[in-house]
């Protein structure tokens, strides 16, 4: 892989974790007004439309045919904007006022499980390597979020049932992630495209059923319109843009390698409350150094092993010449 072209994809995961960083301080105060399933029903169905546009102008008529990947689609389309949408952010309403952190801790495991699932569907075992850099950018997002005092997260008044939740749903987008490999000669826009309007076609069906039972309540005007900034934020940067990139960066960099950025998303929620004029402590300092000192090692990790083995590749060739 050529230097810029992993240079453009770590732009690409970027901007996408540090939108999705500022997504959970939020939510929280959209949680206030309207439901996780109603809200994410909006946002995706708002977005989708935005992706339609888009694709229609970038890559016309033929960007939108299905080539017998209809199902692949609902299925990674319905992890992705209904399993992580929903689970997510359900979670995060029922833990209350810890939920933003516990959510973002949560998105510093995929790393791990994009490694477990890799290893689990694709029979790709894990190096040591991998183990190592995850284990270090997960403490270093650790130290971030609790300033150096571990005792926070024990005691966090978090409900079991809210964590598993959020646990499922990162796992959702790692599914999803990982399933940008199955449409070989897709563009990015077409796959993020044609997932989303599939995920949202799923949140719409989930969102009627659950009302026409009575355990959803259609919002209000009011209620919308409170919700309003956040739905803006939650579409357009957090929606649109941030999922684009992500699978952009990651068609480039691959799931195993764009989803390490995942580590960053607590360290962007500190720095958005630090410019919101809450201290910052020299742990937290520290954690954010160790987080891209993770990242930089597995990338340099990563090329070395390629290298190697292209390099073993090739002399075992020419020894096979040679007799």
């Amino acid at each position: 892989m050529k230097k810029n072209t992993v240079v453009v994809g770590v732009l690409y995961c970027l901007i996408s974790v540090l939108a999705w960083g500022g997504m959970f301080p939020v939510m929280r105060v959209a949680l206030q007004n309207m439901d996780p399933f109603y809200f994410t029903t909006i946002r995706y169905l708002a977005a989708g439309l935005v992706f339609l546009i888009l694709l229609a102008i970038f890559e016309g008529k033929k960007a939108f045919r299905l080539e017998d990947k209809t199902w692949k689609l609902l299925f990674f389309g319905a992890a992705g904007f209904s399993g992580f949408g929903f689970l997510v952010f359900a979670g995060q309403k029922l833990s209350g006022p810890s939920g933003a952190i516990i959510a973002s801790v949560m998105m510093a495991l995929m790393p791990l499980m994009t490694v477990f699932v890799n290893w689990g569907v694709k029979k790709v075992k894990p190096t040591s390597f991998n183990f190592i850099s995850i284990l270090i950018a997960l403490t270093g997002s650790l130290l971030v979020i609790t300033n150096g005092d571990f005792s926070v997260l024990l005691q966090a008044k978090s409900n079991l049932f809210a964590d598993l939740l959020i646990l499922l749903g990162a796992l959702c987008w790692v599914i999803y992630t990982m399933g940008g490999g199955q449409f070989v000669g897709w563009s990015p826009l077409r796959y993020t495209t044609l997932t989303t309007c599939f995920g949202t076609l799923v949140n719409i069906l989930i969102v009627a059923l659950g009302t026409a039972l009575g355990l959803l309540t259609i919002p209000s005007l009011d209620k919308l319109f409170a919700a309003t900034p956040e739905l803006l934020y939650m579409i357009l940067i957090a929606g649109v843009l941030a999922v684009f990139t992500w699978n952009v960066g990651n068609k480039i960099l691959k799931p195993t390698n764009g989803v390490l950025f995942m580590n960053i998303v607590p360290v962007t929620t500190v720095t958005i409350s630090m410019i919101q004029g809450v201290g910052i402590g020299a742990a937290q300092l520290t954690g954010i150094l160790i987080v891209i000192s993770a990242l930089v090692m597995n990338n340099l990790i990563q090329r070395w092993i390629s290298r190697t083995t292209l390099s073993s590749k090739r002399n075992s060739l020419k020894i096979k010449d040679s007799m």
